[in-house]
C-alpha cells in the first residue's frame, strides 16, 4: 500500500514539474513577441482632383491594333503614383510622371485598341 502511495506521489510531482516546466517555456515564447507603437487616427479634408488632358495613345507600328504606350498631362504636376486602366475591370498600367508630362506603357498585358473601353487614371501624391 505504502509503495503506491509513493508511487502516485512521484507521479503527482513529476506532472507538477512538467505542467510548471511547460508553463516557463510557453511564458519565454510569449514574451519573445514585440510589436511596435504605431499611430492611427480619422480625420477629414478636401480632396482635390487631377485635370488630365492632351491624351495620346500610341499605336504599335507593326501591329497597329495594338496599343504600345499612353501619354498626356496631368495637373498639378506633382503626382508621385499614376496609374491607368483601359478598361471596366481590366488591367491597370504603372505610369511614369516626368513633370506633369505622363508616359505609360501598355505592352504587359498587351493593351489593343478593340478592348479600350475608358480611361482610367488614379493618381496621388
Amino acid at each position: 500500500m505504502r509503495l503506491r502511495r509513493r508511487s502516485k506521489r512521484r507521479l503527482a510531482l513529476a506532472v507538477c514539474l512538467v505542467a510548471a516546466a511547460l508553463s516557463v517555456v510557453g511564458y519565454a515564447f510569449t514574451a519573445s513577441n514585440t510589436v511596435p507603437n504605431e499611430t492611427l487616427g480619422q480625420g477629414a479634408n478636401v480632396i482635390s482632383g487631377y485635370t488630365v488632358s492632351s491624351v495620346a495613345y500610341n499605336l504599335d507600328a507593326t501591329t497597329p491594333t495594338n496599343i504600345d504606350s499612353v501619354a498626356f498631362t496631368i495637373s498639378p504636376t506633382t503626382a508621385s503614383t499614376v496609374k491607368i486602366q483601359l478598361a471596366s475591370g481590366g488591367s491597370w498600367y504603372s505610369c511614369t510622371n516626368s513633370s506633369g508630362s505622363v508616359t505609360c506603357a501598355t505592352t504587359s498585358p498587351q493593351a489593343t485598341a478593340s478592348a479600350a473601353t475608358s480611361l482610367n487614371v488614379v493618381a496621388s501624391q
